[in-house]
């Protein structure tokens, strides 16, 4: 029989051997050395509901601490997330009148146009991204125009890269494509280099996914479709390849940067894409995370606080670059008050 007695490990050479992870666990300042992921303001994108009329500040019951803001008061917002160094915002709008060829979305003078012009006068340091979409602006709150209760493709994307155009005109610093439309991308492409704007980025929501958990964003825009649902045109949640063939897709297209919407349940889509591409990626933390943990927290079932850094902390560390959130003022001061 084999003599085994080389091979054994004596119970001092285990001691002395054993690797102790605890050990730059101990401190904050150890803790803070070998973090691997860090959150910073940079990395927030925070979103705004602009609505007509002046002195509107109205609360989205669904959404606490989220509100309907008329163009003056949404300046008011932006010179306070400025202050709070959030590089950006993404405006959508919600128009005074809805008709079914979303007329207000390209209007030189729509609610969006008019509210680009006003932040860019009163806080010009501010990145301005605008939602690219029909649906806030159509009667029947779907994101394309319909006939014969089908939602039509190049229709609706004709109106989305005219919608585009009268963005950039505005003053615009980015679009961001949200339909899902096969082609969007391309043609808003296109028409921005044909009209001077080459150097205008798109952000394109390129895997968007037709979710249960934008239930309260629809209230906060006004955009739930008046029947039927999304799912012709986003994604369905089981799928993961499929979102890949999208993203390379809006890639070749034409897109800068590219979203994986929601976050939370789709934090291995955002991994797979960036490991795919190496493309700057950003993630939508959307309505419907928001809403739980605010809900929860005011419960007292869980530290809101807490619970929102480690989800954000977690988008980023699937892979986002850049994180569209209501959180992003809390964050920030959060993130202000640990630097000081």
């Amino acid at each position: 029989m084999k003599n085994r007695t080389s091979n054994y490990v004596t119970p001092d050479a285990v001691r002395s051997t054993l690797r102790r992870f605890r050990r730059l666990r101990m401190t904050e300042p150890l803790r803070s050395m070998v973090r691997e992921t860090e959150l910073s303001t940079n990395d927030l994108i925070y979103p705004l509901f602009i609505v007509p009329d002046e002195k509107i500040r109205k609360p989205v019951a669904s959404m606490p601490g989220v509100f309907q803001l008329s163009i003056d008061e949404t300046i008011k917002e932006c010179t306070e997330v400025h202050s709070l160094n959030i590089p950006a915002v993404i405006l959508f709008g919600i128009p005074e009148h809805k008709d079914e060829q979303a007329s207000g979305a390209y209007d030189e003078n729509g609610i969006i146009q008019r509210a680009i012009r006003a932040i860019k006068k009163e806080v010009p340091e501010l990145l301005i991204i605008t939602d690219v979409c029909l649906c806030e602006y159509t009667s029947h709150g779907h994101c394309g125009i319909i006939k014969d209760d089908v939602i039509l493709n190049d229709e609706s994307v004709e109106l989305i890269a005219k919608e585009a155009l009268t963005h950039a005109q505005a003053g615009a610093d980015m679009v961001a494509p949200s339909d899902m439309f096969d082609g969007r991308v391309k043609a808003i492409r296109i028409i921005l280099d044909d009209n001077g704007f080459q150097n205008l980025p798109i952000m394109s929501y390129a895997a968007k996914y037709a979710s249960a958990f934008y239930g309260p964003f629809r209230d906060a825009a006004e955009s739930a479709p008046k029947f039927g649902d999304r799912r012709s045109h986003q994604m369905d949640p089981g799928n993961s390849n499929e979102a890949l063939r999208e993203v390379e897709q809006d890639i070749i297209e034409g897109a800068d940067i590219v979203m994986v919407k929601p976050a939370l349940p789709y934090l291995d889509i955002i991994r797979r894409v960036k490991e795919e591409f190496i493309m700057p990626t950003a993630a939508y933390n959307v309505s419907g995370e928001y809403a739980m943990i605010k809900a929860a927290a005011e419960k007292g079932w869980i530290d809101g606080e807490r619970v929102m850094m480690e989800t954000l902390l977690s988008i980023k560390r699937a892979g986002a670059d850049m994180i569209s959130t209501y959180f992003a003022k809390e964050a920030a001061a959060l993130l202000r008050n640990n630097i000081e």
